[in-house]
């Protein structure tokens, strides 16, 4: 029976956090949208990760803005977003309340699909994020994190799918962040959660080993529903499989997309254009695009390997990079197996950096490794040892329930702390999750849109200028 692959485009989202640090502007999607919206994607990623932190820090643009921009340019297509789960795009857990005005804002401002993921594949964190965007009439995705290790069986990530589905969730991704994925192991996976659900199965993985579009290819076979690709020009190393290629080698068959290569050939001559400019410029690193099979040996991932190098250069110990790849996986083992994914990968590795310059284990001890530790995250994949907890925690009790039933109602406070700057409902989900560096940003449109004298500057289209 033939059954039509469907394809979401990362390219205007976790290709360029991938290759480029997140700095695409919106600038530099604009001249393409209306091409990409002929395409018949069955979704294009473009918003959620890291993509509002790097607008409010680094390319002073409204994220809200850039999502009701995308979604006039792109009216066909589905949008997409990454939702970490109780945490949404920030770095701790959130209030429900938060939450939930965050979903109901994303959609209104142009998401239909959310994708939802939780670090440590505690089912209880994304509970409210799915319900949520239920509600609000979105397509809710979750993503299990996919990562090595004995406790991560298939029975693992089946049961872990039953529980997804019972959630109400409308698909699953198996989300494979650090290119860990084998052609041969993808399709026993998918087969294995296939035949344990009824809802589609989309397959996310990275090119860094090499491997990714082998097990895309295998996954298609086992039964997958739809696959993450980014066009070619900003696809392999660190980022996806390219579209095209896909698209032409599912061609003719009972798998066939059903795109037109020659529209997308019109997406990659433009998007060809933006990685020349990019690479002049040093925003991609050849480096980022070349094959590592490091990920595979070393099962950490690639940005986690730099982060890693980076803070033993600053501590004048570089040499001892391969002591510290041998300590994150006994650093993980104490901390309860999180799979290593935004933020348990930072979590783990600086903890086994600190234990292996101190010369002992333990010696100092981060706050966040605490955290983790203390249940502050959530249930982690394998029990902590109790006389583990007790030597980093101290008497401070353990959390065994869902952290943000912890967390009071907090959306009413944060429209009191923010509230000389807001200019849209919105504006306090951005200060909710980025606090001084939305004020920042606050500050910047103000001034750009009044002038240090107070009055209105010429202002096109809500654009900040950059």
């Amino acid at each position: 029976m033939a059954k039509q692959i469907k394809i979401t485009e990362t390219v205007l989202r976790d290709a360029h956090q991938s290759l480029l640090a997140t700095r695409m502007p919106l600038s530099d999607m604009l001249p393409i949208l209306g091409e990409m919206d002929k395409v018949g994607y069955y979704s294009a990623e473009v918003w959620g990760g890291a993509t509002f932190d790097a607008c409010l820090r680094f390319l002073n643009e409204d994220p809200w803005e850039r999502l009701r921009v995308i979604r006039r340019e792109m009216p066909n297509t589905k949008l997409q977003m990454l939702f970490r789960g109780q945490n949404m795009l920030g770095y701790r857990h959130y209030a429900d309340d938060v939450l939930e005005y965050f979903v109901q804002k994303s959609v209104a401002n142009g998401i239909d699909i959310i994708r939802i993921f939780d670090a440590l594949n505690d089912i209880r964190n994304l509970d409210t994020a799915v319900r949520s965007a239920k509600k609000e009439g979105a397509h809710a995705q979750i993503a299990i994190s996919y990562t090595l290790g004995d406790t991560f069986t298939t029975d693992y990530y089946v049961d872990y799918a039953k529980q997804i589905e019972s959630i109400g969730a409308d698909s699953i991704c198996i989300k494979d962040m650090a290119a860990l994925l084998t052609p041969y192991r993808t399709y026993e996976l998918t087969k294995a959660i296939k035949s344990a659900v009824k809802i589609p199965v989309d397959i996310h993985t990275h090119y860094t080993s090499g491997l990714a579009s082998m097990c895309l290819l295998k996954g298609i076979e086992a039964g997958a529903d739809i696959i993450d690709t980014a066009m070619s020009p900003l696809a392999l190393g660190t980022s996806h499989a390219p579209t095209e290629s896909m698209v032409a080698a599912l061609q003719g068959t009972e798998y066939d997309t059903g795109l037109d290569l020659k529209q997308l050939t019109k997406i990659r001559d433009y998007f060809m254009i933006l990685r020349k400019k990019y690479i002049d410029s040093g925003l991609i690193d050849p480096k980022m695009l070349a094959t590592d099979a490091n990920a595979l040996i070393y099962q950490v991932p690639g940005g986690m390997l730099s982060n890693l190098l980076s803070q033993l250069k600053q501590a004048g110990k570089e040499d001892q990079l391969e002591d510290v790849l041998k300590e994150v996986p006994r650093v993980r083992k104490d901390a309860g197996m999180p799979p290593l994914v935004t933020p348990s990968s930072q979590i783990v590795g600086t903890q086994a950096v600190f234990n292996v310059i101190l010369g002992e284990r333990y010696k100092m001890v981060t706050k966040e490794f605490k955290g983790i530790v203390r249940g502050e995250y959530g249930k982690t994949p394998e029990p902590i040892d109790p006389e583990f907890q007790k030597k980093i925690c101290g008497d401070e009790p353990i959390i065994t329930c869902r952290p943000a039933d912890n967390i009071p109602p907090e959306l009413d406070t944060l429209r009191k702390e923010c509230a000389e700057w807001v200019e849209q409902e919105e504006d306090v989900l951005s200060y909710a999750q980025f606090g001084q560096v939305a004020v920042k940003f606050f500050e910047q449109r103000r001034n750009a849109k009044y002038g240090i004298d107070g009055k209105r500057a010429d202002f096109e289209n809500g654009v900040h200028p950059v």
